[in-house]
């Protein structure tokens, strides 16, 4: 296996994670009406950015799932699906990378989603 290394690899692994988190039970309504056709350059984008550095990505990442009705559990089941994505298709540093700023993506949100609801830092 290989490290993630170019905006192929990081294509790769966001088809592959999201026709994985698309298909759970708990993840799959919040993908319904999505134009993945239109929304993969974007997240491919973002993940090379974050990843590889490489420029192109605008915008705010938050926003777009600021409402959605989600908590810990689906964020949980979010980062399982993404950690074993990241498992199986690579390995080496940006693969640790890519699970590392998941998992950070992941903690942030869900902090901001408490806390626009009112929760605070409380979660289950």
């Amino acid at each position: 296996m290989n490290d993630l290394l170019n905006q192929n690899d990081v294509a790769l692994l966001v088809k592959t994670f999201y026709s994985h988190a698309a298909a759970d039970p708990l993840l799959s309504p919040h993908f319904e009406g999505i134009d993945w056709e239109h929304h993969y350059p974007r997240m491919i984008a973002f993940w090379a950015f974050i990843l590889l550095e490489q420029p192109g990505f605008q915008g705010n990442v938050f926003d777009a799932h600021a409402n959605l009705p989600i908590d810990a559990r689906h964020f949980k089941q979010w980062l399982l699906h993404f950690h074993n994505t990241v498992d199986v298709l690579f390995t080496g540093e940006k693969a640790e990378l890519a699970k590392q700023r998941a998992d950070s993506i992941a903690t942030i949100f869900q902090h901001k989603i408490a806390f626009s609801r009112g929760e605070g830092l409380n979660q289950n």
